[in-house]
């Protein structure tokens, strides 16, 4: 059944709030999302919000909606289709195209959203207990545009007076209860309490399955596999708190938080796997690390070191090639092309070789075909892809989850922005759990690759471990 719908709002200037305390007001430790970046030139916008049209959780063959009305639906089906057919039963009028988000399909796909289209093996246990696919369903949220200091409510309802009339009164609602945040700050006062209480690999036996694809590669199976391990801590510090202390310890283009009730995700990544925007699309491939040096110089000489590193530069451009294979199958022919190359951005406690790769949409791919086009990403499976995913099945404890995902948004009119889920922590009671990848070529390092991961691991470690 088709709903539509149109997009009001409501603009106040902002002058000293800050999207933390402005989401606390609003939502509290009620369901909802923060989707923010730290760098202001690559988005200056922000999103968060409460109460969902619907909490939506899909796994094996079924997708279930948790409506905020308290009623719930089950559809049963593969849930990539089922996900499909809820995003098409909306159409929604913007009257423009000005707004960086006008509502949609909010959260997180899994690692294993490719199970969806590809018969691959599934043996290992699933440690955490969250199904693949996590998303809200948003028709009132806040957006924030810290270039033009202003919040917007957002509120989608019918195209009638009646609902004209409903949605200003709760975009009014949205903006006075987002911008009640006190007079003075409120001191946040941080305890880093975390103890590892498990990791599904030492040095030795993370070594040992670097050494079996160094194998494989050598028998013509891959040229890459992204061999990553998992951290479990404990900590009595809410899931909140921890994205604060992260969002400053470890700034990305990608900062985010979702709280589903039962579990949190927190997350500051920084490589985007797809994003659609105006016709284009755009993927980011990251490949290759350094750590950062304690001075200019330093960096300036792991700089160099890294973009002369034959290994490094060589897994990047294989993943860069992989990245233009996955455009291509969902752009226009001819229109696929690599526009940034071997740069090198800097992070908190890392650098990476980064490069883009863009394209332009053919109209009649689903949103949700485009995201199965590039998950998992080659960044974080291997090349060729399946096979690589067979061996990390084999050879990884666990089931990855959300890690290595994707997580963002899908706008009711196709746009999507979405990164990969990296450099992310998942708490679900007292425990978090954190998890990275190297990726093993011929010519790696078992001891290295293990202490890459650790690298990685380091920037969200920091919020958790005394």
């Amino acid at each position: 059944m088709e709903t539509k719908l149109r997009v009001y709002k409501k603009t106040v200037s902002i002058v000293n709030e800050t999207a933390c305390d402005m989401y606390q007001s609003l939502v509290g430790s009620q369901t909802g999302f923060l989707m923010e970046s730290y760098d202001k030139e690559y988005d200056r916008f922000t999103f968060f919000g409460g109460n969902p049209m619907a909490v939506i959780r899909g796994e094996k063959d079924r997708l279930v909606l948790n409506f905020r009305d308290g009623s719930r639906e089950v559809r049963r089906g593969n849930p990539r289709e089922l996900l499909k057919e809820l995003y098409s039963e909306f159409q929604v009028d913007r009257e423009s195209d000005e707004l960086a988000f006008s509502g949609g399909l909010v959260g997180n796909l899994g690692y294993d959203y490719i199970r969806y289209t590809e018969d691959l093996p599934d043996s290992n246990p699933d440690e955490i207990g969250i199904e693949t696919i996590c998303m809200m369903l948003v028709t009132e949220f806040v957006i924030v545009d810290h270039v033009a200091e202003t919040m917007t409510g957002i509120v989608l309802d019918t195209p009638d007076e009646a609902g004209r009339q409903r949605a200003m009164a709760k975009a009014e609602e949205l903006v006075t209860k987002a911008r009640a945040v006190p007079d003075i700050p409120v001191q946040h006062t941080f305890v880093r309490d975390g103890r590892v209480i498990r990791e599904t690999d030492t040095c030795e036996s993370y070594s040992k399955k670097v050494e079996k694809i160094r194998q494989y590669i050598v028998d013509g199976h891959v040229f890459q596999t992204v061999l990553s391990q998992r951290w479990t801590v404990e900590t009595g510090q809410s899931g909140f708190a921890l994205y604060q202390e992260l969002r400053e310890l470890n700034p990305s283009p990608y900062l985010y938080y979702f709280n589903y009730g039962d579990f949190e995700v927190i997350g500051s990544s920084p490589e985007m796997i797809v994003k659609r925007q105006n016709g284009r699309i755009y993927t980011c491939p990251i490949a290759g690390t350094r750590p950062r040096g304690k001075t200019p110089e330093e960096d300036r000489i792991l700089t160099e070191e890294l973009l002369n590193d034959e290994k490094e530069t060589a897994e990047h451009i294989m993943l860069v090639d992989l990245a233009r294979n996955d455009m291509g199958r969902v752009s226009e022919f001819g229109t696929v092309k690599v526009t940034r190359l071997k740069e090198v951005q800097y992070y908190s406690h890392v650098m990476h070789i980064v490069s883009l790769v863009e394209g332009r949409s053919r109209k009649e791919v689903h949103p949700c075909d485009l995201i199965s086009s590039f998950l998992p990403a080659g960044t974080l499976s291997g090349a060729p892809k399946i096979r690589a995913m067979e061996i990390i099945d084999e050879l990884e404890n666990v089931r990855r989850g959300l890690y290595g995902g994707a997580t963002g948004y899908i706008d009711f009119s196709g746009d999507m922005d979405f990164c990969i889920t990296i450099r992310t922590m998942i708490k679900k009671g007292s425990r978090v759990y954190l998890q990275a990848g190297a990726g093993i070529v011929a010519d790696s390092v078992p001891e290295n690759e293990y202490n890459e991961c650790r690298n990685k691991a380091m920037a969200l470690a920091k919020t958790l471990l005394p």
